[in-house]
């Protein structure tokens, strides 16, 4: 999340973030709309208010159990808004293990459902949003990891993952303004 609400994140969202991270604000999940905030606290905020620390990603793993939790219990389908369930998704594209595959298939499938319903005007805006999950696929599948966390997780990046870090393309670093002008 370093996009241009970076600084507005740290600055609003840190107490709130430190909260969710103790578990304080749990009860949060008992609702549609209160689940997706405690996942976009714990997926989003946390990259914002930890960045460059391990801190950045310490929370994936409940944010994809948050998120898995709520595709089985209902609380995604009753989310009103496509931009809404977009969001939803994002744990199941960021949380590396085991699974990371098949939560990834998962999520594309439902940026294809979402995509498939966008109306005309937004079709760009969805497009973008169809491609993220595959093109982290595409990471996870290659490195069975997000190579650009090896320097702040501690791990030794292989001689491949040291091209692709050298490449500076990066499926998270996609800008949303130059999407929605057309300069993308």
């Amino acid at each position: 999340m370093r996009g241009g609400a970076h600084r507005a994140v740290i600055d609003g969202y840190s107490d709130t973030t430190y909260r969710a991270v103790a578990g304080d604000l749990d009860h949060w999940a008992a609702t549609p709309r209160g689940r997706l905030a405690l996942i976009i606290v714990l997926d989003q905020f946390s990259r914002s208010v930890f960045a460059d620390t391990p801190g950045a990603y310490a929370q994936d793993p409940k944010a994809l159990a948050l998120c898995l939790q709520g595709l089985e219990n209902g609380h995604f389908d009753a989310l009103e808004n496509v931009w809404f369930k977009a969001v939803y998704k994002l744990p199941m594209e960021h949380c590396e293990g085991p699974d990371h595959l098949a939560h990834l298939d998962h999520a594309i499938a439902i940026s294809e459902a979402l995509a498939a319903d966008a109306p005309e005007r937004l079709c760009d805006l969805y497009g973008m949003a169809d491609s993220q999950p595959k093109k982290h696929r595409a990471v996870i599948a290659q490195f069975g990891r997000h190579p650009h966390r090896n320097a702040i997780l501690g791990r030794v990046s292989t001689p491949q993952e040291e091209e692709y870090l050298a490449a500076g393309v990066f499926p998270h670093q996609t800008d949303l303004k130059e999407v929605v002008t057309g300069k993308a």
